[in-house]
């Protein structure tokens, strides 16, 4: 005897059937903001090594090129023409 699925999976299975995964735009707009995304990661990787430790001078310098170069890339973001925030109805 065959079972059947609950009724109320049935919306999920379709919804898994339609999404695809992400669109070109989706795409574009992710590949736009990658080195913010890249220069975070760097910066929170400096936070997490320091976690553990006293802060030396060469640490902080770190953490200050890493603050720096986050800062930079989200200036350059901001300022893109051709990128606008999220809409709001």
């Amino acid at each position: 005897m065959k079972k059947s699925l609950p009724l109320r999976l049935l919306p999920a299975i379709h919804q898994a059937e339609e999404d695809n995964g992400p669109s070109a735009a989706e795409l574009d707009a992710i590949d736009i903001e990658m080195p913010l995304i890249r220069a975070e990661v760097e910066f929170l990787d400096v936070q997490i090594s320091l976690l553990d430790r006293p802060v030396s001078e060469l640490d902080a310098r770190r953490l200050r090129r890493a603050r720096t170069k986050m800062l930079a890339e989200r200036l350059v973001l901001a300022n893109r023409d051709d990128v606008t925030g999220p809409v709001v109805a």
